[in-house]
């Protein structure tokens, strides 16, 4: 073993994949329930643990060690969605203490959201380059951002939020799939959850 050290061995790492997404649909969910209100208004700030730790800081690392796996759709997609979720946690918290003053909350979360479309539409592209399933995957969270600025642009609407909300969900549950999927087939040796083909590929 100190030999193959020596000779710049890398112990094999297991794909974090599943880690990052698995923080992704968990936070995404306990966001979007309450943005479609489906518990009461206060029960949101229950999801900035989440936010910070899970969503964030853990989404965060499975994007380190996807640097280490030369994955750069994983390496960019889970640091910065990982980012997201910190950023967005710490604007809840402390938004006051930055200075934001509440009338202008709205605008500044449309903008918020409308910079993560942006960033969303990019990977949304080089999602369907991996497979059908994480494709799916993005779209879904493309339209939940979307939605999300229109809700706070002029309002916020209710209405649209809910409407976001509700889109948010089903993100969560294909993220989730997606998570099943790597963790069954990976321990069973077979495709028992199929995530189908990558863009130009035959099925």
């Amino acid at each position: 073993m100190a030999e193959e050290q020596a000779k710049g061995f890398t112990p094999p790492l297991a794909d974090p994949a599943p880690l990052g997404l698995a923080a992704f649909a968990l936070t995404t969910f306990a966001f979007s329930i309450a943005n479609a209100g489906l518990v009461p208004e206060d029960v949101v700030r229950l999801y900035i643990p989440l936010a910070l730790v899970y969503g964030g800081l853990t989404q965060l690392i499975a994007g380190l060690f996807e640097f280490r796996n030369n994955n750069v759709f994983g390496a960019t997609g889970f640091s910065s969605y990982g980012a997201f979720w910190i950023a967005l946690g710490l604007l809840e918290l402390f938004f006051r203490q930055f200075g934001i003053a509440e009338p202008v909350v709205p605008v500044a979360a449309a903008w918020f959201f409308v910079s993560w479309a942006i960033f969303t539409a990019i990977m949304w592209i080089g999602s369907w380059g991996v497979h059908t399933a994480l494709g799916v995957t993005f779209t879904l969270l493309l339209a939940t951002f979307v939605l999300l600025a229109l809700a706070f642009f002029g309002g916020p609407s209710p209405s649209i939020l809910h409407i976001a909300g509700y889109v948010g969900i089903v993100t969560a549950a294909a993220a989730w799939y997606i998570v099943a999927a790597d963790v069954i087939n990976t321990v069973y040796g077979r495709t028992v959850l199929p995530l189908g083909p990558a863009a130009g590929e035959a099925s």
